[in-house]
């Protein structure tokens, strides 16, 4: 199924979700699969880390990861992106909640700018008819177009598509509603202001964009921190709403998802969430679980290569 309207909202947050402090062993090797075992489980489970957006080549399934697929007997994105109703109705949560334009929350001189960059740049959807959607949805769209390539993917589609063959149940550790409900709690304000300055160095953040791709290319978790507050330092004040409050929800209800450890499950979610001491591979540790990498490899060659 192809993404809908706030799975592309949450692109902004593959770059948003990536902010945390990494605390990796230096014994761990770069990787974005990992194996959840102990604490009496009788079959393992699975991490994996995904990038909601990259470029058709960059996203590939290992080895490893296709037979983690294969074992489990679930597999869990954030949201159910299996389910056609949650992701149409999904689309509702685009808006503004308050009814509010985006022309409103900018001086005539910013919405200017962010129109004229609109119109140079052919966005199949003109600003206009924009206006009220939540401004990081349209950051996302400024975001996506920045990989140099015309065919694009996610790492969740790939792991669906794989999953198919198996008849595997696809399932979401969170509604849609609770994730636009995320949006909602930063001012609007603060996402049309980030929009503008988004624009305004756009060079900045397209090399950060694509360094980004090659830090997720080469699996490595702890570059992932210095990126983000490098990309956008202002938002360390929603790091417990955006990262650490969803990752210890996360955990707190692996045990019962896995039936206690008696069903293998794969959680597939934005990578940044792994990693850092407040991320889901620390926590799971610090509650008696063994999380050991696995070997992941790319299997086709990159075109982002900075």
């Amino acid at each position: 199924m192809k993404k809908s309207g706030l799975a592309m909202l949450l692109t902004i947050s593959s770059l948003i979700t990536y902010a945390q402090k990494a605390s990796r062993s230096p014994k761990d090797p770069n990787t974005l699969l990992w194996e959840v075992s102990g604490k009496d489980m009788q079959k393992p489970s699975y991490l994996f880390g995904t990038m909601h957006i990259l470029c058709a080549d960059d996203a590939t399934l290992s080895d490893n990861l296709k037979k983690a697929i294969k074992d489990a007997g679930e597999i869990y994105f954030e949201l159910d992106m299996d389910n056609i109703q949650e992701m149409l109705g999904a689309v509702k949560y685009l808006r503004m909640n308050d009814g509010r334009k985006l022309e409103e929350l900018l001086t005539p001189e910013e919405y200017h700018r962010v129109e004229d960059y609109f119109s140079k740049n052919k966005f199949p959807m003109p600003l206009s008819m924009m206006g009220r959607f939540k401004p990081y949805f349209i950051s996302s769209l400024i975001g996506e177009k920045m990989m140099d390539c015309e065919k694009k993917n996610g790492m969740e589609e790939l792991i669906m598509k794989e999953a198919k063959q198996y008849g595997k149940e696809i399932k979401g550790l969170e509604t849609a509603a609770f994730q636009a409900g995320i949006f909602d709690s930063i001012p609007y304000e603060k996402q049309a202001k980030d929009l503008v300055a988004y624009i305004d160095s756009i060079d900045n953040y397209k090399k950060t964009t694509l360094e980004m791709v090659d830090v997720y290319r080469n699996q490595d978790l702890q570059r992932m921190d210095s990126l983000i507050r490098k990309s956008d330092p202002g938002m360390d004040q929603y790091m417990d709403l955006l990262l650490y409050d969803r990752n210890r929800n996360w955990v707190k209800h692996i045990p019962a998802i896995t039936h206690h450890g008696r069903q293998t499950v794969l959680f597939a979610v934005g990578a940044g969430h792994l990693a850092g001491p407040k991320g889901v591979i620390s926590l799971l540790r610090k509650d008696g679980f063994t999380v050991k990498p696995l070997k992941n490899d790319m299997q086709a060659p990159g075109t982002n290569k900075l």
